[in-house]
């Protein structure tokens, strides 16, 4: 197929959904969780769920990484800008999570005397890069999120700064870790607080994989006896995972496959990773919202760069910081609640008027039901 038609044709997604029904055994259920917010949007944007029988569930993860940062990281962003009068550049989602003290970046912007400092949204790490040339008597920081894929610009980034020699910017790093995530789903302690749900496989994401490659999830297949299916973003590639998911499950298989062919290979980008190992170094531990604490899933900048690190610049001590206690944000990014469960949601929880994570980002799940109408659902459950 060479065209992105061709992958959103209704009458192939009719024959892989009358494939799917043949191939499901009646007297089981299958639970899959597709981590990557694109996958979760695609499967609200084009009614996948609809086209599958009923005891197959798809589950959204945390691959939203707007939605997986905590409120203490957006705390420390809002510091740089209010307190030491940095230029605060970040994307635009990041501007509208809902921070402590009911302030978010986008508030705070209306609040920072920009005599001293200033908050700006930047479509790409390169657009902070200038504002730092443009503005050399100024402080710049870029607040830097994002999964696996994002991870490479910023490294770039850092590297043509030290060569340009810009001693006015520096980089907030806040960079996870797409397996470490997995891996505390399945195994993670704080399920005794949140609940588990049974996951019987996962769909892999699909930008993530264009850089580290399909091997690393080997170890869930092997360890866990789940299977991962990697997936492109369109909802032929979800439902064409779906049913290699659901054969593997069949079969008694755990294996490692890629429906992402075109894209993905087992070794990833290798100069990529190469670009990310020079700069970066994990983390021993890193917050995550829903998730908590998980060991060795996020980024710092290593000893060679520290003068481009945000926080050793500006000695900046983390703080964890609740979320609001009527949102479900945490629940839905374990997969343990759907957005229907939460009392906000479609009421007070709104894209307009976001009260948590999940709501804001383009990538959340919330979002997701709310903007392709299936917050209608919430209205039918209750009927």
């Amino acid at each position: 197929m060479k065209y992105v038609d061709e992958f959103r044709d209704g009458e192939v997604a009719l024959k892989l959904a009358a494939t799917i029904a043949v191939e499901v055994r009646p007297d089981r259920r299958y639970n899959f969780m597709e981590f990557c917010g694109g996958h979760t949007h695609a499967i609200s944007r084009y009614g996948v769920q609809d086209l599958l029988p009923a005891n197959v569930r798809m589950i959204h993860g945390p691959g939203c990484p707007v939605c997986v940062l905590p409120i203490g990281r957006i705390d420390l962003a809002i510091r740089l800008a209010l307190e030491d009068g940095v230029i605060l550049c970040t994307y635009a989602d990041t501007l509208r999570v809902p921070a402590s003290g009911g302030l978010s970046l986008m508030k705070a912007k209306a609040l920072v005397d920009k005599t001293r400092g200033d908050i700006r949204m930047v479509y790409a790490v390169t657009d902070a890069l200038k504002i730092a040339r443009d503005n050399p008597d100024r402080e710049v920081v870029f607040f830097a999120i994002g999964f696996e894929t994002t991870t490479p610009p910023t490294a770039v980034a850092i590297k043509q700064a030290r060569a340009e020699g810009l001693k006015n910017f520096s980089v907030l790093c806040c960079h996870v870790l797409t397996p470490s995530a997995i891996m505390n789903i399945l195994e993670s302690p704080e399920v005794r607080e949140l609940g588990s749900v049974p996951l019987d496989g996962f769909i892999g994401p699909a930008h993530v994989s264009t850089v580290i490659g399909s091997r690393p999830y080997e170890f869930f297949a092997e360890e866990y006896r789940k299977p991962v299916v990697i997936a492109g973003f369109e909802p032929l590639d979800v439902m064409q995972a779906i049913l290699m998911l659901v054969r593997q499950v069949n079969e008694g298989r755990a294996e490692v496959e890629n429906e992402f062919t075109r894209a993905v290979t087992p070794e990833g980008n290798l100069k990529a990773q190469a670009l990310v190992s020079e700069v970066f170094e994990l983390r021993r531990g890193f917050e995550w919202r829903g998730l908590g604490v998980v060991p060795y899933s996020a980024l710092r900048i290593r000893e060679p760069y520290a003068e481009f690190d945000a926080e050793r610049r500006y000695r900046l001590e983390y703080r964890p910081a609740p979320d609001n206690k009527a949102c479900e944000c945490g629940a839905i990014l374990r997969g343990v609640k759907r957005p229907i469960d939460c009392k906000l949601f479609g009421t007070v929880c709104t894209p307009d008027t976001p009260m948590g994570s999940c709501m804001v980002s383009s990538e959340g799940a919330c979002a997701a039901h709310y903007t392709y109408g299936r917050h209608k659902d919430a209205e039918l459950d209750h009927a």
